[in-house]
């Protein structure tokens, strides 16, 4: 058996760094998380090489001490936590004191800071956890702390490390969380040198929201507020209309903490209910504030998760003020905060802000208006089949022209030669029949016959064996009906069977698909993250049949889709190739995964009319065998035997 025996502190100090320090994006939070607890109101962030290279922290907060700043990088070191008591009232975002000591261990660390009572900084840099000697310089107020080299000295870490652009956008969607859950800081980030990120910093979450996720989001939010027992909920929520296809874009806050909770996105769309499509997600930035002692923020390394005493209540608050805003929503539309009702209008111009019952009394103080007089229809003189000379009267009312057939076109009569003023009448058009005019819905076809012929006067070939069912119809525009030799009766679902012939066809073909471009480029907002996922990942989409590109903030545009893929569809299909790829799965089932949801979004949906032939081929791939299950593992088809509709019947 191996002797034991106790690691060596430097060892000790780099398994402790693992599990603080994961990439860059873990140093930027634990860094930017220590300027805000020190009272900062604008902190800045710079990175070079997606953080590999340098990671630039800046705020003007309190500062430290020139004596403590070797202590500070000491494991468990911390201004915030004094007793044990302390532990169940925590409301800082630090408070462990491993942050300095991790990321002092797999790097080089230079920090320089300066108190607002002190007349001159301090400077010190470290190497991998070992301080050097603390330096007078001169320093603005606050404190700026440089990273440079992680993980230097941990291969075994640095080999795991992702490319530049996407730890860079890790960075980014976590300062993207900070900025919105701390509305009144300014926030500035900064990536090579291009600044991708700056909040105002005045307090207001709409601000917050507009800066960091983009003008379309925030337009389609309602706003939030509401609560009790002790807890309150505001923020706010994506229109249902406006919901995205993952939930890529729900962002929740407890007490300032931006966390991850099955909870409160229970609570969140448990509010949307039968009011959003099935496979779509509401988007919200809601922040939950409660009693510090009533949260217990010390149940995960990262600090993204939290436990509730009181889970009941915190799930009802959120849910409740999510449901009261999509009830005001729907209803009568509320005064702007800007406008209220009791304001005038002193310039009496056209735009006045009024309540439904106002404008109702206005109107009906309003004398009656005489009734407009009908106009008359315009007559298109050419698609009728006549002209009007340069000269000729008006036509008469007492003799209106009549009108031809829909469809047809009357030829011109022969010019009169001894009355070139006159009008040229049109030749009498045939008698309209019923006939004449299709159907504004076509009559329901009971079952589809099998063509005999193809053209007029041409046999078709007769095969060879029957087949051995017939299509009866198609019902809720969805399940196609047929009936077997054998008397059974079967339900074939025609997404899923068309779903299945796309995957097999995409999974077999050895050329990339066809493509079509799109007459307007789209821009489609998928958020930092999603957006750096997809353009890491642009070769795979270009087999797909994507030509995307980068158009910052997170947004990439799409050129080129694939040709089976409808133009509208291309945003919820690039967010649902996201959140495949963000799955961390090997790359064979990546794209395995790309090409389920690709054969999905170019199959028919339900609801969708249909051709006798289309049916009649998914039937026959259906009834052959060669399709039994969807690429998710559905089954296509539903057999009811005859005995089984007798007993419906009470015939059996």
């Amino acid at each position: 058996m191996p002797q034991i025996q106790q690691l060596a502190p430097h060892v000790a100090d780099l398994i402790a760094a693992g599990e603080v320090v994961e990439r860059p994006a873990s140093v930027v939070k634990e860094l930017v998380e220590n300027a805000v607890d020190a009272g900062a109101s604008a902190v800045a962030v710079e990175l070079r090489r997606g953080g590999m290279g340098l990671i630039r922290v800046s705020d003007n907060g309190c500062g430290i001490a020139a004596a403590e700043l070797p202590t500070a990088f000491l494991r468990h070191a911390t201004s915030k936590l004094r007793e044990p008591e302390d532990l169940g009232k925590i409301g800082t975002l630090g408070f462990r004191g491993e942050a300095l000591a991790a990321i002092s261990a797999v790097s080089r660390v230079e920090i320089q800071t300066r108190r607002r009572e002190d007349r001159v900084g301090a400077v010190l840099r470290l190497e991998g956890g070992i301080p050097g000697e603390t330096e007078e310089s001169g320093a603005p107020e606050g404190t700026t702390i440089l990273v440079r080299d992680l993980f230097y000295n941990t291969p075994a870490r640095l080999k795991f490390m992702k490319k530049d652009s996407a730890e860079a956008a890790a960075a980014g969607g976590l300062m993207q969380h900070l900025a919105l859950s701390h509305p009144d800081i300014s926030f500035k980030f900064l990536k090579d040198g291009a600044e991708t990120l700056h909040t105002p910093g005045d307090g207001r979450l709409d601000s917050a929201v507009y800066a960091a996720l983009g003008r379309d989001f925030a337009r389609s939010l309602l706003p939030v507020r509401g609560g009790g027992d002790g807890v309150s909920v505001s923020g706010f929520i994506t229109q249902p209309l406006q919901c995205r296809g993952s939930r890529s874009m729900q962002v929740f806050f407890v007490n300032g903490r931006f966390i991850k909770s099955q909870l409160l996105t229970a609570a969140l769309e448990e509010g949307y209910r039968n009011q959003i499509m099935k496979g779509r997600f509401p988007g919200c930035v809601l922040a939950v504030t409660l009693p510090v002692t009533a949260v217990d923020v010390n149940v995960h390394p990262a600090k993204t998760q939290v436990k509730f005493a009181q889970e009941k209540a915190v799930f009802d608050a959120v849910y409740h003020a999510v449901l009261d805003s999509l009830a005001e929503w729907g209803g009568p539309i509320p005064a702007s905060p800007a406008a209220p009702k009791a304001a005038g209008n002193p310039q009496g111009d056209f735009f006045r802000s009024m309540d439904v019952k106002t404008y109702r009394e206005q109107e009906a103080s309003k004398p009656a208006a005489p009734p407009p007089k009908a106009p008359r229809p315009a007559w298109n003189t050419e698609r009728a089949g006549f002209r009007l000379s340069d000269s000729a009267p008006p036509l008469s009312r007492k003799q209106p022209p009549e009108r031809p057939v829909p469809g047809s076109r009357a030829p011109f009569p022969p010019l009169r030669g001894d009355a070139p003023d006159s009008v040229l009448k049109p030749e009498p058009a045939p008698p309209v029949t019923q006939a004449a005019f299709p159907a504004a819905e076509p009559p329901f076809v009971p079952a589809i016959p099998r063509r005999e012929t193809e053209l007029p006067g041409q046999e078709a070939l007769e095969s060879a064996e029957e087949a051995p069912w017939r299509i009866a119809g198609e019902v809720l525009r969805t399940y196609i009906v047929c009936e077997s030799g054998d008397g059974c009766v079967w339900l074939i679902d025609k997404h899923a069977a068309h779903e299945r012939v796309n995957f097999d066809r995409l999974n077999a073909a050895l050329e990339p698909p066809m493509r079509q471009a799109l007459l307007t480029p789209a821009a489609v907002e998928l958020g930092r993250e999603d957006g750096a996922l997809l353009l890491e990942n642009l070769p795979l989409l270009e087999e797909f049949g994507f030509s995307c590109e980068d158009f910052g903030g997170g947004a990439v545009l799409v050129r080129e889709v694939p040709a089976d893929l409808d133009a509208g569809d291309v945003a919820a299909t690039l967010e649902e190739i996201a959140g495949k790829l963000r799955s961390g799965r090997s790359p064979a089932q990546r794209r395995e995964a790309l090409l389920h949801t690709m054969a999905c979004k170019a199959a028919v949906k339900a609801g969708w009319k249909s051709g006798p032939e289309e049916l009649r081929v998914l039937a026959d791939k259906v009834q052959s065998g060669e399709i039994r299950y969807c690429p998710h593992g559905r089954p296509v088809a539903v057999k009811l035997t005859k005995y089984e509709l007798e007993k419906m019947f009470k015939r059996a």
